[in-house]
């Protein structure tokens, strides 16, 4: 049975991830763990009055969680009478990575699924900063639902790489699962700035992600553009592509898709999950 955790701060966004979430695993065994986490600040948690006063953090922060969990578990049971999976709820006080970690030992959390908002305000930040925070420095399959994102079935996964070296091919297990069990197709993406040929490591690396993924229905893509979050937009309109694999380690990448805060005319930040790969050790 898989265990996914749900992360939510009452919004909209994290109710269309837990919608997504719902569609997405509908065939799976699952174990859902909603967390709210109340973020304290460092003055809060080193403050006398609230460290040794659990009353004052029970009615203040964890008491009103719990009932805005409740009413979203009431919201779920509306929209879903799926056997197979089963929820928790969990409030708890801290910083919000390490809260995530915690859980994810805790549990033994095999999926994170969040959502996100979107480019908005000044900076036009494409991942919000908790999912981006999750993304970088949280070592878990992650899958990042935007605000705009509604599950359809998984035709098409595009996979943007620029076939640099994985320690652990594990990682990519989480993806070929993805790919068993909808009959997905998987499309490499490799853009450079010139009409360049791949080097030595590439190649080697290119032919291990071919013996890796043999029997299943994929191919490569070569494009040219000097800015890779284009050529993905291009890609993935052009194909009409249902969800987008990454590797986190993979930084130069990361940056490029989800942080780059140049998002003209850029909307797959805001209708195509992501799926977050990590290296396993």
């Amino acid at each position: 049975m898989k265990s996914v955790l749900l992360p939510t701060d009452f919004s909209e966004n994290s109710w269309n991830a837990i919608e997504y979430a719902l569609e997405y695993l509908k065939d799976k065994p699952c174990v859902f763990y909603l967390l709210h986490v109340n973020t304290l600040s460092h003055s809060i948690l080193n403050d006398p009055t609230y460290r040794d006063s659990t009353n004052v953090i029970e009615e203040v922060y964890t008491k009103p969680s719990k009932v805005q969990l409740l009413k979203l578990m009431k919201r779920i049971s509306k929209v879903s009478n799926n056997k197979a999976h089963r929820f928790y709820s969990i409030v708890d006080n801290g910083f919000f990575i390490d809260v995530i970690r915690n859980q994810i030992i805790d549990k033994q959390i095999d999926l994170i699924v969040m959502g996100t908002k979107g480019a908005s305000g000044l900076k036009k930040i494409i991942i919000g900063s908790n999912a981006g925070d999750v993304i970088v420095k949280v070592k878990c399959t992650t899958l990042i639902v935007p605000e705009n994102a509604k599950y359809q079935t998984i035709e098409e996964i595009a996979f943007p790489t620029d076939f640099s070296s994985f320690n652990n091919f594990k990682t990519l297990n989480p993806l070929m699962d993805v790919i068993e069990e909808y009959g997905a197709k998987l499309s490499f993406l490799h853009v450079n700035k010139k009409n360049t040929e791949l080097n030595i490591e590439q190649h080697r690396n290119k032919e291990l992600l071919e013996d890796f993924f043999n029997g299943f229905d994929y191919d490569f893509y070569f494009l040219s553009n000097k800015r890779l979050e284009d050529a993905v937009q291009c890609f993935t309109e052009s194909r009409a592509v249902d969800m987008i694999a990454m590797v986190a380690k993979n930084l130069n990448y990361f940056q490029q898709l989800l942080f780059n805060t140049r998002v003209e005319n850029i909307s797959y930040h805001t209708e195509i999950p992501f799926l977050v790969l990590h290296e396993t050790t």
